[in-house]
């Protein structure tokens, strides 16, 4: 997300509490070194992708815009990065394509995803029975392509991601061991079959602070590489790799972004992250 779009988000963020914030995110962090390391390089990896997830029929069409590059475009989709994120993950835990089912008008999908995004992403997948309906297209691919405008009505707003008390862990200097927890956590929930959102920084560099989703992890040459959806970039995957001897993440392919290091913290898995 461009630099225009963090210093709005910090400026908001600012205006709450900053003492209460802070405890928090400092218990946060502490609580999240008790999880086990990653299994040194030579073990046997498992399997670690997202079953049935296909980047191409499974991710939103249209992308989560730069101000920065267009400031002059007015109503321009941006600084959606986290509506676009969690949205991806609801429709992949509570949404179910029917393409054979007759289309609906306009109305009626804003109301299905609306449906959709007010589900808890932190919450177990729905089985099939219990999941929204979207007629008459095979997948989220094809229906934001074709319905794009109710896609983004439905979805709703970008405030409260934007002043969502977790941004402030950008700001917070993390240990390589956490960095290798949190690496651990995306591999143990990706071998779960859960997509696992990040929210990625390179602050003080006012370049990345942004969101993105892992669906695929890989072993390579020293260490850990995701495969993520960018909200910025629907047309090809983007990378992250954890470097297993430096405990770092490093942005390897992440759109409008050079590669280099940087901090990575899970959202929206539980009630309060």
């Amino acid at each position: 997300m461009a630099a225009v779009a963090y210093r709005v988000r910090l400026t908001a963020v600012n205006t709450l509490s900053a003492r209460p914030v802070v405890l928090v995110g400092v218990l946060v962090l502490a609580a999240a070194c008790a999880t086990a390391p990653l299994p040194p390089r030579g073990a046997a990896p498992e399997p670690a992708a997202v079953p049935g997830f296909v980047f191409a029929r499974d991710t939103f069409d249209f992308a989560n815009l730069i101000r920065a590059r267009q400031p002059d475009v007015e109503d321009l989709y941006a600084n959606y990065c986290f509506v676009l994120a969690r949205g991806l993950r609801q429709f992949a835990q509570f949404a179910r394509f029917d393409p054979a089912r007759p289309k609906l008008d306009r109305a009626g999908y804003v109301e299905r995803v609306r449906e959709i995004a007010a589900r808890p992403v932190w919450r177990p997948a729905a089985p099939a029975g219990a999941r929204v309906v979207i007629p008459g297209y095979a997948g989220l691919r094809e229906f934001s392509r074709a319905e794009e405008a109710a896609v983004k009505e439905g979805l709703g707003a970008r405030f409260w991601t934007l002043v969502h008390w977790t941004n402030w862990r950008v700001t917070f200097p993390v240990s390589g061991r956490h960095q290798e927890n949190v690496a651990r956590e995306i591999v143990d929930e990706l071998r779960a079959g859960r997509l696992v959102q990040l929210l990625v920084t390179n602050w003080p560099k006012p370049e990345l602070n942004h969101t993105v989703v892992a669906f695929e992890a890989r072993e390579v040459a020293g260490g850990v590489e995701f495969v993520v959806w960018d909200p910025n970039d629907p047309a090809a995957p983007g990378l992250v790799l954890f470097e297993r001897e430096a405990r770092r993440f490093w942005a390897s392919r992440l759109y409008d972004t050079e590669p280099g290091p940087i901090r990575a913290f899970r959202m929206y898995h539980s009630r309060l992250l």
